[in-house]
């Protein structure tokens, strides 16, 4: 067996990989390196040419690989083995991303489900149960060709050229035993991870999410292998309700490549078509201050800033942020899209576009246009202590709780005491949120 990994961004287009995902990939593919005993071999390049040629070099008789949904790897992955077995070579590829292939689940009169909810609990779950994870074999065989042009790691050059890297190396580790492991961790958790999962996933600085997506897109973990254990542990821990919720957020997952799938298009083009007259604002100086986490608003700051600092930013942040983005800042879905596709380790294109279309109100399972999350009233509620506040937006720290969420309420006295005067230490909010929610709404009824 010869491992091979093929950075193609020839064919990638727009969709070539971000910053912070190609950080991951160094280092995900340094980790798997080390577990084929140095044996892996990387290019770089069109895998429609690079491919062949090596097949030819090698005298290789077969070729095998995971399935990709993104319409551009369909297309060459397709092109791929219409090009492999015209030469004789046998090609497989296998499902190792998905719980469910796309195809498989269609409504009863074969078409696709529109609606996340149907499509999870008729179609999913009334399918065939995910297949139980196959073993690790005892031992792999591997080759190494020195003279076919192959390399390492490195000259990838998948690393920043400027390291503004630390706060990811610190934060992660990359490969399948800290998948593993994490996974475990999420699993046995005592009053965090999946135990108190519906509820805690909702508090940005409690530890009751899994963090698994990084892993799950870098395929160093399989979803069956996290649908299994979680439905082995939550149900001998019953925790039907928590399990319930987490195998539901696979789902999800499952429906953002569904959606991708169904709609190749998903990326830049509005599954609702009448938001194409939407009239989104051009306002660059809203989009950096949003980018850099100087709103004004300090729990959209300080997830901007966990994404930055990170790679990372909490799943209901995350949605505080995208609907601030598109509904107080009417900016289009696409420059969040994009900021998110770069800063991301858990970069995904399905879901990337999949949750931006459902925050902006304009896709297939979308959020209503009247529901936008007020960040004050959301980081009052999910953040009452302002933990993950103080955390990411520490100039705000020496403020009461009952001010740290919307400093613009605090008396000049309060702040001072502080140490905060306002557009000095901490911006002044950029926009109203009353007259702008009242203009989005506006708006959205126009459609």
């Amino acid at each position: 067996m010869l491992p091979l990994y093929i950075l193609d961004d020839v064919n990638s287009g727009s969709s070539a990989m971000g910053a912070a995902s190609r950080w991951w990939l160094h280092h995900s593919l340094h980790s798997l390196n080390t577990a084929l005993d140095n044996s892996l071999h990387t290019a770089s390049g069109d895998a429609l040419h690079i491919l062949p040629e090596l097949v030819r070099q090698s005298g290789a008789r077969a070729v095998y690989w995971n399935r990709c949904y993104e319409p551009w790897r369909i297309q060459r992955d397709k092109l791929l083995k219409e090009k492999l077995l015209a030469l004789g070579i046998e090609v497989r590829s296998f499902n190792a991303s998905l719980l469910w292939e796309p195809w498989q689940i269609v409504k009863s009169d074969q078409t696709p489900y529109k609606m996340f909810t149907p499509y999870y609990r008729k179609g999913c779950l009334q399918a065939p149960a995910p297949a139980l994870p196959v073993s690790a074999p005892p031992a792999l065989h591997t080759v190494t060709l020195p003279n076919a042009g192959l390399s390492r790691i490195d000259p990838l050059n998948l690393l920043p050229t400027v390291a503004w890297d630390q706060g990811l190396a610190e934060t992660w580790t990359a490969g399948e035993a800290a998948a593993q492991q994490r996974l475990k961790d999420f699993l046995d958790g005592c009053d965090e991870g999946l135990n108190g999962y519906r509820a805690g996933r909702n508090v940005p600085d409690q530890n009751n999410v899994s963090r698994l997506s990084p892993y799950l897109h870098f395929g160093e973990i399989s979803p069956r292998q996290v649908w299994h254990q979680a439905q082995q542990q939550g149900a001998a821990a019953a925790l039907e309700d928590d399990l319930d919720c987490f195998l539901s957020e696979l789902g999800w997952r499952e429906f953002s490549y569904y959606l991708l799938y169904h709609n190749p298009d998903l990326v830049k083009v509005n599954i609702q078509r009448k938001f194409d007259r939407f009239p989104w604002s051009k306002n660059q100086s809203h989009l950096r201050a949003w980018q850099q986490g100087n709103t004004g608003f300090p729990l959209v700051d300080a997830g901007m800033r966990e994404l930055w600092q990170t790679g990372y930013m909490h799943n209901r942040v995350r949605m505080v942020t995208a609907s601030f983005l598109v509904k107080n800042l009417m900016l289009h879905w696409h420059e969040g899209e994009d900021w998110f596709w770069d800063c991301l380790v858990d970069a995904d294109l399905a879901s990337n576009s999949a949750s931006w279309q459902w925050v902006a109100g304009c896709g297939a399972d979308a959020a209503p246009y009247f529901r936008i999350f007020n960040p004050v009233t959301q980081s009052e509620k999910f953040d009452p202590r302002a933990a993950y506040i103080r955390r990411y937006v520490p100039e705000l720290s020496a403020l009461p709780d009952r001010y740290i969420h919307n400093p613009g309420s605090a008396p000049a006295h309060i702040l001072a005491a502080a140490g905060i005067r306002p557009g000095e230490h901490y911006p002044h909010p950029i926009v109203d949120l009353k007259s702008t929610r009242e203009a989005a709404l506006a708006a959205f009824k126009l459609l």
